[in-house]
């Protein structure tokens, strides 16, 4: 008796200490998100990032930017799935993740990777750079992943501008400190000439 109640024990634990570090999987994170998009009217913002990558939290960092992180909060549920993780970090990743990116013709990208969908599920935008008026079926010939260049950024706006309700203001303000991501870019500034008096 006391070995069955010490194995039903044993197997609590484990089962607990899996439960507890084991993250969801894809499905589970998805079905939550459509739920909360339901009653929030809200679409879903889904981001693949990993713990290693410098520009995953770049991304984050934008969003979460105080002048800006209404906008994304006003607009979406915004739900986060970890894949590639590096050596040793594989129990970070969502079950199910690098599948949903094949579904969505996005494995062999790097991440950050993103999808915007609505509140049932249908894929509305993805993070795909596309020749103007090619469809999602067809594979892009890259990611736009962190918004930074100037191309980048005017293809997240885009999505941004299709998909909510945030105004041009807000929209100019998200293009404004997304371009700050990219190390190469320089801020047009406009100088006032300064007068001098004449003797």
């Amino acid at each position: 008796m006391k070995n069955l109640l010490f194995a039903f024990i044993a197997m609590f634990v484990v089962n607990t200490t899996f439960a507890q570090t084991s993250p969801p999987s894809s499905d589970q994170v998805l079905a939550e998100a459509f739920k909360e998009a339901k009653k929030q009217k809200k679409k879903v913002f889904v981001k693949f990032s990993a713990s290693w990558c410098g520009w995953c939290h770049k991304m984050d960092d934008s969003m979460n930017d105080p002048e800006l992180k209404a906008y994304f909060d006003k607009s979406f549920v915004i739900k986060h799935l970890i894949v590639m993780e590096s050596k040793g970090k594989e129990n970070l990743e969502n079950p199910g993740a690098m599948d949903l990116m094949k579904k969505y013709n996005s494995d062999g990208f790097g991440i950050p990777l993103w999808f915007i969908f609505d509140e049932n599920g249908k894929l509305l935008v993805d993070s795909h750079l596309r020749p103007e008026g090619v469809g999602m079926e067809v594979k892009g010939k890259n990611i736009i992943g962190c918004p930074a260049a100037k191309e980048e950024v005017d293809s997240f706006v885009k999505s941004l501008k299709a998909t909510t309700k945030l105004t041009d203001a807000e929209l100019a303000k998200i293009y404004a400190r997304f371009r700050k991501n990219d190390p190469a870019y320089r801020p047009e500034t406009t100088t006032t000439p300064v007068k001098t008096s004449e003797k």
